[in-house]
């Protein structure tokens, strides 16, 4: 299983100076390529003695901080973060040739951008954040079921569902994000953008 990549070459001096700015160049690409879910991202995680996990999950703000998604700080990922703080990032996005790997540091977001956010979710993912407590072991789908029809009869549509106070934010703050564009040949270019200090530095990597 083999496909060839055609694509332009990307040249350093066509990139922004920062990684976030040229994200947000390549994210609309993407966007606008029709990709499933753009904004889906493998986050990997690991404990404290090395031991790796990874699932999807999905980005809901990005800017000059870092990526952020939302979660259960139950979850495995949260424990996991608790325990070792680095963190990786992989956007996959494969119709396009094209992928995002980010490295760095995963810190909690405030409650009052947790809450900002979880105010904008739809009705019943606010209840869903409630119903499940996210990586824990769980008798069956009818008890997962039940328990959301308890809160949908506590707080029906239209009715302000309180943020859950083990759920909230995660924002990776990046150390290095890398761009790698697919080309024949399997001669790809991959721009890595690494943090010194306050500025950052751009590099190409063999493929």
């Amino acid at each position: 299983m083999r496909k060839q990549y055609r694509s332009e070459i990307v040249l350093e001096d066509s990139f922004a100076e920062d990684p976030m700015a040229q994200f947000a160049v390549w994210f609309q690409q993407a966007s606008l390529s029709h990709i499933f879910e753009p904004n889906a991202m493998v986050v990997s995680t690991s404990t404290r003695d090395g031991r790796p996990s990874s699932r999807t999950v999905l980005l809901k703000q990005f800017d000059d901080r870092g990526f952020v998604f939302f979660t259960n700080y139950g979850s495995r990922k949260a424990r996991e973060i608790a325990e070792n703080p680095s963190a990786a990032l992989l956007f996959p996005w494969h119709p396009i040739a094209r992928q995002v790997v980010v490295t760095g540091t995963a810190v909690r977001t405030g409650r009052d951008e947790t809450a900002a956010y979880f105010r904008s979710r739809p009705h019943g993912s606010q209840l869903g954040a409630w119903a499940s407590d996210q990586s824990q072991v769980i008798a069956s789908r009818a008890e997962l079921d039940r328990r959301y029809a308890e809160l949908a009869d506590r707080y029906p549509e239209g009715e302000q569902v309180p943020v859950p106070p083990e759920w909230g934010g995660i924002r990776v703050v990046p150390e290095t994000v890398e761009f790698w564009q697919g080309h024949e040949n399997r001669l790809h270019d991959r721009l890595r953008y690494v943090r010194e200090g306050g500025k950052w530095r751009l590099e190409r990597l063999c493929p």
